[in-house]
């Protein structure tokens, strides 16, 4: 019996659900899954309780909560989700709570799901884009950055892990191919002819749960995980390909895009102008040749585009 329990935060969302099917999924695997989520009776939780979960009631907001749901783990897989609130400082208290409860519960080896402080490379001072919220510039980068020293601050065992731009958004979050005014087909990103890492969400989970069975190998260190590092141009050469559609790559300036109005607009024009502004610096944290070794089933976007196009909405 597997005895490595890995209480994995956000069970029903993208990320975490990926890495609680990556370890359900290998019944050769040396460790279990503790689901952590606020509603143990919805229907991702009966699921994965369904494959062999463990299905704990935990809310990021209760200390108590998290700490119970910890204790006796081998490891927790860490994440915060900003769109669920829009406040970075949520995001940054949460993971106080998280590195706490790990702390407490001495555990082996926690993965912590963050991005670049870009603050960094784009101080407040700099007009290059917007300060957002009076002390950011991209608040759903930065405060995960922000919070990384929360976790060595404590001593705690811990591997941070980039993740890169989900392909699943072209299903989820409303930034599939859109019809222009004119009635044509076209792909919006404010990137330019600049590469943009990607990745399937699934493969974000299976790449984290290599990063465990690495172990104290990468405690300490940070993980970047791509699929792919493509242009929009060639991205949606590949839309174009897969759903059978006459799409045109449509490259605003990341000034349009804030301009969109819907929210997060801002936040998310702001993080496509760092990503292209700081392309060799970005790719570069995100080795796709490293993730292919953590997870030797990692996908192109062709691949996944093959698996995925029927549930990507494309305007009548």
């Amino acid at each position: 019996m597997p005895n490595k329990i890995i209480a994995v935060v956000g069970a029903t969302g993208a990320q975490g659900g990926g890495i609680a099917r990556a370890i359900l999924n290998d019944k050769k695997s040396d460790y279990s899954v503790r689901a952590l989520t606020r509603d143990v009776n919805s229907t991702k939780a009966r699921e994965l309780a369904a494959l062999g979960a463990e299905v704990v009631a935990a809310d990021l907001d209760d200390e108590a909560s998290v700490e119970r749901a910890f204790k006796g783990a081998y490891g927790a897989f860490c994440v915060t989700f900003f769109w669920d609130h829009f406040s970075p400082e949520k995001e940054i208290a949460q993971a106080a709570i998280m590195a706490r409860a790990a702390k407490t519960n001495d555990l082996q080896h926690v993965i912590w799901s963050t991005l670049e402080d870009t603050r960094l490379k784009v101080p407040l001072g700099d007009d290059r884009m917007p300060t957002l919220m009076g002390k950011y510039k991209v608040p759903h980068l930065d405060a995960k950055g922000e919070a990384d020293h929360l976790f060595t601050d404590l001593g705690v065992p811990v591997t941070f892990l980039l993740t890169s731009f989900f392909w699943d958004n072209l299903i989820h979050f409303g930034m599939g191919p859109q019809k222009a005014p004119d009635g044509k087909l076209i792909f919006t990103l404010p990137m330019g002819d600049k590469k943009l890492p990607g990745i399937a969400a699934e493969d974000i989970g299976k790449s984290a749960y290599g990063i465990f069975k690495r172990g104290p190998a990468v405690i300490g260190k940070r993980v970047g995980i791509a699929g792919e590092h493509l242009t929009g141009t060639q991205m949606t050469k590949a839309l174009c390909n897969s759903l059978g559609r006459d799409i045109a790559y449509n490259a605003v300036t990341p000034e349009v895009y804030r301009g969109f109005g819907f929210p997060g607009a801002d936040d998310l024009g702001n993080m496509f102008q760092y990503k292209r502004d700081f392309e060799v610096d970005y790719c570069g944290a995100r080795s796709i040749a490293e993730t292919r070794a953590l997870n030797p089933e990692l996908q192109s976007f062709e691949t996944w585009l093959a698996r995925n196009k029927d549930r990507i909405a494309i305007p009548a």
